[in-house]
């Protein structure tokens, strides 16, 4: 005997029911912007809360909680207490999407497959906004690294700055959401395991190539000339995976002859 087909849901029939404490989190997350509220501000008190969402003690208080959770909002106990808003910082999101990145066996590929889409743009959308104390800074910070280091520490201090050379270029973005992902993922790249594995090891890098790409980048810059500036990054980056990458292969055969056991002579046969 066949069953039946399946019955569709009817088209009227929208999305499914929201959760109310997930609801309420919305109406203040739409208050706080409504209102222009700020840092430091207070919502209404919890009484008026319940009365305004009509909810109970318990749905209000649950909203306020994963409003805390999120960074949005602290509550305070005792005489003055109540919510106020907070501002998130930019490494306490970062640390959250870190920590949600976790278990994702995240690859130097993976994230320079991202960041070879991003950082040109990056530089084209910062060319026309950024001024002569950032030039100065860009320069600066190639003066960290635009020679060879004289021990392990400066080595890796050289390493760190050449992740933040691009975090001063993203900070003349005009598009905040690209800019933090920029920044986010040079951010992984400093906190990924086996590339601080590859920053400390005495390896050559491409300090000429790299240093060339950034000075021309700085003069395009200068010149607003964004699609220059964006084509050098472009260049800049996929150079930039590939020396990582195979720094990466070579770290890793090194570390499997390392760990491979040596043969043992087989045993002479007695006649």
């Amino acid at each position: 005997m066949s069953l039946p087909d399946p019955i569709d849901p009817p088209a009227s029939a929208g999305p499914p029911r929201r959760k109310r404490t997930d609801e309420i989190v919305d109406a203040i997350k739409r208050m706080i912007v409504e209102h222009g509220l700020g840092p430091g501000d207070r919502l209404p008190q919890e009484r008026d809360l319940l009365a305004q969402f009509a909810a109970s003690k318990g749905t209000v208080r649950e909203a306020l909680k994963a409003l805390e959770v999120q960074g949005l909002i602290s509550v305070r106990t005792g005489p003055g207490g109540g919510a106020f808003i907070e501002r998130m910082s930019e490494g306490r999101a970062m640390s959250l999407l870190s920590n949600f990145l976790f278990a994702k066996n995240l690859s130097i590929a993976n994230i320079y497959q991202m960041r070879k889409a991003l950082e040109p743009l990056v530089a084209a959308s910062a060319t026309p906004h950024i001024d002569e104390a950032g030039l100065k800074r860009l320069e600066a910070i190639i003066s960290i690294y635009d020679h060879e280091p004289a021990d392990a520490r400066e080595r890796w201090n050289q390493r760190m700055a050449e992740l933040d050379f691009h975090g001063v270029v993203a900070e003349y973005s005009d598009n905040p959401i690209l800019a933090f992902t920029a920044r986010f993922l040079q951010r992984l790249l400093k906190d990924l395991t086996i590339a601080q594995d590859i920053y400390v090891q005495p390896e050559p890098v491409l300090r000429e190539g790299g240093i060339r790409h950034q000075r021309d980048l700085i003069a395009a810059m200068r010149r607003r000339d964004a699609d220059a500036a964006s084509a050098i990054l472009a260049e800049h980056m996929a150079e930039a995976e590939a020396h990582m990458l195979r720094l990466e292969t070579r770290l890793e055969d090194r570390f499997l002859s390392e760990t491979e056991e040596p043969r043992k002579p087989r045993a002479r046969r007695r006649a």
